[in-house]
């Protein structure tokens, strides 16, 4: 898929908005943290629609109270925080005598959809998409509270001339086509340098084998081309001052040591200034607004006097209905219950559908999860995820201080929403079978040997012939190299040359792999279909195999086969409780009735239909086995064997 360059810049310019009224995410009130793990007093005040049904599963309520206080509990937090935020711009507005009326926020998303050329519904809709915004959010709490800040910010976002002239340069000025080499420290940027200057031509190859820096290494070296007033001006100065061929000196950019190498100059566009002086003066007033609004704002903050209540039992028994305090001026409990519901409420109840049906399995199956069962769980997933101790046990704590601390995870909602779950189909499941069969695919995919490979993708069938015709007639690898550099429809081959990680057995993907192990060393395979592209294979021959017997891995192996068959069974008894099941939603207008259930009988006979998995099931059935804690497509309940971002 191609690079949109309008479809960014809508993101990015959200994405900015956002961050001017987020700049507070870690600010915290005078008594208490906003975080979305804040409990609700006990005494809060139900909503005015009182315990009417949001849902029904199976005959069993769901009500707009318990929606509320999920809702309120998961993220109660957020929104006031979101709140107090407007709140405080509000009272700065009042103070000043600025009103931004609901005219000003819809003129401005008009202003904003046409600098993209994107109709107003379908920039709506992309920010829905992309931010997860409905455009009720998005006016606001992006688009009100950037005017308001705006307004509070006049008088210091008028660009100065020299801006201009430094915005005019960079945009239609001179450029430098250029490849760079990325180093961690001087000393290393000084040798390969000096490689450089020796073989001028390899420049592409020491990128490729030594810079830090992934995106320009993976191609070689190329690098966007280089501009005025783009970045760092040491850098700038360097590039601007090479001839055709020359490589630069070692120049120093925040804490990497940069080589550049100048592959030509690009004269100016040929633009006059006082035609673009219009365009560029409104971007630089929307780039130093949002830096002026971030400064306001921040210095809004600390002016502001905020009490948290709503985190406070003491002081909410004695304040009810009130959830904080903004210079003395309540928000009320009301305001962030009625705009949670509004934003999370559907994604809440489908949380509580969900806890419902496996509740009615477990009792129909006579099952209960116990305390001693969740445990368990935590420290298999402790284990799992490397959180152990000295002596090799699991270390639970360790683990759930990483989910609840560090994930911002509510210890609450990690056990709600993923222990208890995970917990429940499993013993909704009960055992999986592990054949011999299972065993033998997943030693010869972790431990056998795999087939070295350069591979050309070709995104149409004659285009493939056409290459496949010219691999034919010189069958080597400089060759096919070559022409993988030069055809290859997908970026990541064409920048290594056609370069592929080797393909192992049984590793979910039968056509490439047969095709694969089908060639001896030196031979070129046909035109391979795989999905919608066509590959063209060299063979550059094969590893050894692991010197591993199976008698020693065949308990891990066993072990990770269970889990991901487990797994898939769990994924697929969830759907058919899901469809089988009868379920209104009035808040999504929603009404399901059961499908007709099966005569056969499921794993821990619940009646789940005993039908074959599916390619996609048994492509990650497939995969590699040893280390491998990744959940299987559609296990949302197991969302916590995924590995944690860093």
């Amino acid at each position: 898929m191609g690079f949109d360059a309008s479809r960014w810049g809508v993101i990015r310019e959200v994405a900015a908005a956002v961050a001017i009224v987020a700049v507070g995410i870690g600010w915290r009130l005078m008594t208490g943290s906003l975080e979305a793990d804040a409990t609700p007093p006990s005494a809060a005040a139900p909503l005015a629609a009182g315990a009417k049904p949001v849902a029904i599963v199976n005959g069993v309520d769901i009500t707009s109270d318990q929606l509320a206080t999920e809702c309120l509990g998961r993220h109660g937090g957020s929104v006031l925080e979101t709140l107090v935020n407007r709140r405080i711009i509000e009272q700065a507005c009042q103070r000043q005598g600025i009103t931004v009326s609901p005219q000003d926020v819809s003129t401005e998303i008009d202003a904003m959809s046409r600098r993209f050329s994107v109709p107003r519904d379908k920039w709506l809709e992309m920010i829905q998409q992309e931010r997860g915004i409905t455009p009720k959010q998005y006016a606001d709490d992006i688009v009100w509270p950037m005017l308001a800040l705006r307004c509070l910010a006049r008088g210091a976002v008028e660009p100065s001339a020299q801006e201009l002239q430094e915005a005019f340069e960079n945009r239609f000025g001179p450029a430098v086509k250029a490849r760079i080499i990325a180093c961690r420290t001087r000393q290393e940027a000084e040798a390969i340098r000096t490689q450089a200057l020796s073989a001028p031509d390899e420049f592409g190859a020491l990128a490729r084998q030594h810079s830090v820096d992934v995106g320009s290494a993976s191609a070689n070296g190329w690098v966007q081309p280089i501009r005025l007033h783009s970045g760092d001006a040491q850098f700038d100065r360097a590039a601007f001052a090479l001839q055709d061929g020359g490589i630069s000196e070692v120049v120093q950019v925040a804490d990497q040591f940069i080589v550049i190498k100048c592959e030509g100059h690009l004269p100016p566009s040929g633009a006059k200034l006082d035609e673009v002086r219009p365009h560029l003066a409104e971007e630089l007033r929307e780039r130093k607004s949002r830096q002026a609004s971030s400064e306001i704002f921040k210095k809004l903050q600390d002016t502001t006097t905020v009490e948290n209540v709503m985190n406070d039992p003491a002081k909410a028994g004695a304040r009810p209905g009130v959830a904080a305090l903004v210079n003395g001026q309540p928000v009320t409990l009301e305001d962030v219950k009625s705009v949670c519901l509004e934003r999370y409420g559907r994604d809440v109840v489908e949380v509580l559908v969900t806890r419902t049906l496996v509740e009615q399995a477990l009792k129909k199956q006579q099952q209960t999860v116990t305390q001693a069962d969740l445990d368990a769980e935590i420290t298999r997933a402790a284990t799992q995820m490397g959180f152990t101790k000295a002596d090799g046990t699991a270390d639970s704590a360790a683990w759930l201080d990483r989910v609840t601390r560090e994930e911002k995870v509510p210890m609450r909602h990690y056990m709600e929403d993923v222990v208890w779950p995970t917990v429940a189909l499993k013993k909704l499941v009960g055992g999986v079978s592990v054949s011999q069969e299972d065993l033998d695919k997943a030693f010869a995919a972790t431990f056998g040997p795999r087939a070295k490979c350069r591979i050309i993708v070709l995104d149409n069938q004659r285009r493939a012939q056409e290459v496949w015709q010219m691999a034919r007639q010189n069958p080597t690898p400089e060759h096919i190299a070559t022409l993988a550099e030069t055809y290859s429809a997908d970026p990541t081959t064409r920048s290594l040359r056609g370069e592929v990680p080797p393909i192992q057995r049984w590793g979910g993907q039968p056509t490439l792999e047969r095709e694969a192990f089908a060639l001896k060393p030196g031979e070129l395979s046909g035109v391979v279909q795989v999905a919608d592209r066509f590959m063209v294979i060299y063979c550059d021959g094969f590893t050894e195999p692991a010197k591993v017997a199976f008698a020693e891995v065949r308990s891990e192996l066993y072990d990770d086969i269970f889990e991901k068959k487990q797994r898939v069974e769990m994924a697929r008894h969830f759907t058919h409780l899901r469809e089988s099941a009868s379920i209104d939603n009035f808040l999504a207008g929603t009404s399901q009735s059961p499908t007709q259930p099966s005569r056969a009988g499921g794993p821990g006979g619940s009646g789940m239909p005993a039908t074959t998995i599916s390619k996609a099931e048994a492509a990650d059935l497939a995969k590699p086995r040893m280390g491998s804690v990744k959940p299987a497509p559609g296990v949302v309940p197991a969302a916590h064997q995924a590995p944690l971002q860093k």
